[in-house]
């Protein structure tokens, strides 16, 4: 599965690649405040859901752009992670700077089976840079072995981040935890590409990662590679409910507990109460009424 997954986004990469060369021609329409959908993003996705349910047309997609979709194109309902085997797709992560020509961002996929994230490929198209991770196999940077930095206080640390861009509201809230570590870590980059951010936590090249309103297919196939790297990923308290519940920390494991610890006492962002699935993560599906269900790496 995990070769399927590579397949298919290299042959993302390709229509990516193809289309930089030209960016100017490209059409690209608004989805919401801050946030952009290309004919590139379309294109890309429907190359990977053929190679990724032509392979195994029992399997589902929920993508960016699709939904949650099965081999005939179909909306499927009810909650994705009740699926047997569910790919989560981020075709283009990190469109704004694609529209931009700004060279950081990446092809997302993951396989979710029954609410537990198994397989999980990032594709830098503009580095060749491929990141994989297979659950209780590791995860590996251009089949090299990575793991999680060393660094043990907030203090030496480098962090990635990103604004709550589909959650402008929460923004002040973010303000706050944003001021409180800059003043206390290393240092703080906000790239824009939410995949390659975790990508980057577990190949040491960040000691930690937080953002607000993420959706699943920013952050499935990252926060794999991050515990497969020896790393921790939870919501903005620490717990589980991260995929579906719009926050993300990640981090070496003591970098983790500094961050849970350091949200706790932010009032503006420990009283941020993620929204009940979005509409722009769920799409075509259904809100489970009171669903407990929660995903596991």
């Amino acid at each position: 599965m995990i070769n399927v997954g590579i397949r298919a986004a290299r042959r993302a990469g390709r229509i990516i690649t193809r289309a930089a060369f030209d960016i100017d021609t490209i059409r690209v329409a608004r989805k919401q405040a801050n946030d952009f959908v290309t004919e590139v993003d379309r294109a890309a996705e429907d190359a990977i859901i053929e190679s990724l349910l032509g392979t195994f047309p029992s399997h589902t997609v929920l993508g960016e752009e699709s939904g949650h979709v099965d081999s005939q194109g179909r909306a499927v309902e009810g909650d994705p992670r009740l699926g047997e085997h569910v790919w989560i797709v981020d075709p283009l992560d990190g469109t704004t700077n694609f529209i931009h020509s700004l060279p950081q961002y990446a092809i997302s996929i993951a396989l979710m089976e029954r609410g537990v994230i198994t397989q999980g490929v990032i594709y830098d198209p503009n580095r060749d840079e491929l990141f994989t991770a297979s659950r209780g196999r590791g995860a590996f940077l251009n089949d090299r072995r990575i793991r999680v930095s060393k660094r043990l206080r907030l203090q030496e640390s480098l962090l990635g981040t990103g604004f709550p861009f589909r959650r402008v509201d929460d923004l002040e809230g973010y303000l706050e935890l944003l001021a409180r570590v800059s003043r206390l870590a290393a240092g703080v980059r906000r790239p824009g590409a939410a995949a390659l951010d975790l990508a980057y936590v577990a190949c040491g090249r960040y000691d930690g990662f937080f953002e607000l309103g993420l959706a699943p297919w920013d952050c499935a196939a990252g926060a794999l590679m991050v515990t497969e790297a020896g790393g921790l990923v939870g919501d903005f308290r620490g717990e589980t409910e991260w995929l579906f519940g719009e926050q993300v920390l990640a981090g070496t494991p003591k970098v983790f507990a500094a961050l849970v610890a350091m949200v706790a006492d932010c009032p503006k962002v420990a009283s941020l109460v993620p929204s009940q699935w979005t509409e722009a993560v769920t799409r075509k599906t259904d809100p489970p009424a009171s669903s407990t269900t929660s995903v596991v790496l």
